[in-house]
C-alpha cells in the first residue's frame, strides 16, 4: 500500500522521509484543510529532500469557487512547483452549485502537464458523487483524494468504496483525513492501494479565549506513527 504523508512543514516532510512514506503532500496551515505552502518551504523541501513531493495549491481556506485573479495565482505556483521538479499537484475547484468546475480545473491540470494531478477533498462537498467522478475521469485527474464525504475517512468507508467501484480502475481513490494506526487495516481490507494521514502530533493547540488562533494546531508528522502504520500494513 502507497503512504502519502501530508506534510505542513519541513520537519514534517523530514519525518515522512525517514519514517518510509512513499510520497508527500506538501501544504501550510492543516488547521483550515491545508493552503499552498510558501516557495521558500517548495524549493527547501524538493531540494534537500529525496521523497517524491505533490504540491497542494490552494490560494485560501473557505469555499473552492475561485475568482480570475485567484486562478492566476494557481497558475503562477503551479508553474514555480514545476519548476522546482516537483513530482505532483493537489488542486481542484467547484461551482457555486457544487459540481466540479470544469472550465477551471482543466487550467489546473493543462498547467500540471508532466506531473500527476490529484483532485483533492473540495470533492466532499459535491452533490451527486457518481456524475463528479465521472467529471473528473474525463478531464484526466490521477486520482481522488476523499474522506467519502464524512469529518473521517473511517466513517466515509462505504461511499470510498462505491467511488472505488464507479471508477473503474480509471481513478485512484486515496482515502484521507483521520487514517491512523489504530484504523488503517480496515482500507487495507477494503482493497485500497493507497492512502492519506497526516500522523500529526500535537505539540499545543490553541483556544478561542483570545479570539485569534481559532481551531489552530501546532504540531509536526510523527515518524514514529508512520512506521507503525507501514509495520501494521506490511
Amino acid at each position: 500500500m502507497i503512504i502519502e504523508i501530508c506534510a505542513n512543514g519541513f520537519e514534517s516532510a523530514k519525518a515522512a522521509q525517514d519514517g518510509g512514506a512513499h510520497r508527500i503532500e506538501l501544504c501550510s496551515d492543516l488547521s483550515v484543510g491545508g493552503l499552498t505552502p510558501d516557495k521558500d518551504l517548495i524549493r527547501k523541501v524538493i531540494h534537500e529532500l529525496n521523497i517524491p513531493v505533490h504540491v497542494l495549491i490552494r490560494p485560501r481556506s473557505g469555499d473552492f469557487v475561485y475568482t480570475n485573479e485567484e486562478l492566476e495565482l494557481m497558475l503562477a505556483d503551479i508553474a514555480y512547483s514545476k519548476k522546482m521538479g516537483c513530482f505532483g499537484i493537489v488542486s481542484g475547484a467547484l461551482t457555486m452549485k457544487n459540481t466540479i468546475d470544469k472550465k477551471v480545473t482543466q487550467q489546473l491540470i493543462a498547467a500540471s502537464e508532466g506531473m500527476e494531478f490529484t483532485f483533492h477533498r473540495a470533492f466532499d462537498l459535491v452533490k451527486n458523487h457518481s456524475e463528479a467522478i465521472e467529471t473528473i475521469i474525463q478531464l484526466g485527474v490521477s486520482r481522488l483524494l476523499s474522506s467519502g464525504q464524512q469529518n473521517k475517512a473511517i466513517e466515509g468507508i462505504e461511499l470510498l468504496i462505491q467511488l472505488k467501484s464507479l471508477s473503474e480502475g480509471k481513478l485512484q481513490i486515496m482515502p484521507g483525513s483521520g487514517i491512523n494506526s489504530e484504523n488503517v487495516l480496515a482500507f487495507k481490507k477494503a482493497g485500497f492501494e493507497m492512502i492519506h494521514f497526516s500522523a500529526i502530533k500535537k505539540t499545543s493547540e490553541a483556544t478561542k479565549q483570545s479570539g485569534l488562533f481559532e481551531n489552530e494546531v501546532i504540531g509536526n508528522s510523527d515518524r514514529n506513527e508512520i512506521e507503525r502504520v507501514i509495520k501494521i500494513l506490511s
